[in-house]
């Protein structure tokens, strides 16, 4: 679910690349301000898109804020500030939740179980304050871990109901851009749960555990599919980007849409190139 809507660092302009990280502190420190520590954990670089996408759709009024990082001590750096990246830390908070859950489902990860439920507080709130847009995401959530469990591999089926996850994260307002955000969020999502499970077939084969491909891999084929499906999903989704009025870091979000969703793909096909 997460590390896949990342930058392709190379292709960025020094100026982009400070901007886009200025949103990445922005959200950090959002998330330690709301959540304390443990939130700022969740913190990903997934969510910093959300932010640049939403501050340059809505052309929200942002402040520049010179800024110190731990981990960084010795770096010039500076972040933004909106409410739009209070927004974005909610959801940050929101997919880590449901991350660590399915985590333990799935795998039987106890630290990821302790990590959730140190977000149980957290995420109360949200239902109270976004009680229609979780009861949503929950319900696709819980529609995806039972079709799972019953073995069914409709990659279009599984993809699409994660992808509606991905749409009601994308939409914070019911407005005049909302299909075109909408249909955004799905084909993300559809690319995001492809490529993961894609990315997985090794290990889940390994381990018995599901994967939608089992019963594929091994046709002739099978990986210039994926990519071909992969391509369809990501040029849905730029289709609808260009369609919304955006401007502030366009660029930047060009190269995430275009170019950095395909390096995680690329990470895979190199591994399997070099086990071969």
């Amino acid at each position: 679910m997460f590390g896949y809507i990342i930058i392709n660092k190379p292709e960025l302009k020094v100026r982009e690349y400070n901007e886009y990280m200025a949103y990445y502190c922005g959200l950090c420190r959002a998330l330690k301000e709301k959540y304390g520590i443990k939130g700022q954990i969740s913190l990903s670089y997934d969510l910093t898109f959300l932010a640049l996408f939403l501050t340059g759709l809505y052309e929200t009024e942002t402040k520049e804020v010179p800024c110190k990082c731990v981990l960084h001590p010795f770096e010039k750096r500076c972040r933004k500030e909106n409410a739009l990246l209070e927004y974005t830390a909610d959801m940050n908070i929101l997919l880590t939740y449901f991350k660590c859950r399915d985590d333990w489902k799935d795998e039987k990860k106890a630290a990821r179980a302790a990590y959730g439920a140190s977000l149980g507080r957290a995420f109360k709130k949200l239902e109270k304050k976004y009680p229609g847009k979780i009861k949503r995401i929950h319900s696709q959530f819980e529609i995806l871990d039972q079709a799972e469990k019953n073995g069914i591999d409709d990659i279009n089926f599984l993809s699409g109901s994660f992808g509606k996850i991905l749409a009601e994260i994308f939409l914070y307002r019911e407005d005049e851009w909302k299909d075109s955000v909408k249909r955004m969020g799905i084909m993300l999502g559809r690319f995001i749960y492809i490529l993961d499970a894609y990315e997985d077939l090794e290990k889940d084969l390994k381990k018995g555990s599901f994967n939608p491909f089992w019963k594929k891999y091994e046709n002739p084929g099978f990986d210039e599919w994926i990519r071909d499906i992969l391509t369809l999903a990501a040029a849905s989704c730029a289709e609808e980007f260009e369609k919304l009025p955006i401007l502030e870091n366009a660029d930047i979000m060009r190269n995430i849409l275009y170019s950095g969703i395909w390096t995680r793909y690329e990470m895979v096909i190199s591994h399997r190139e070099k086990k071969k």
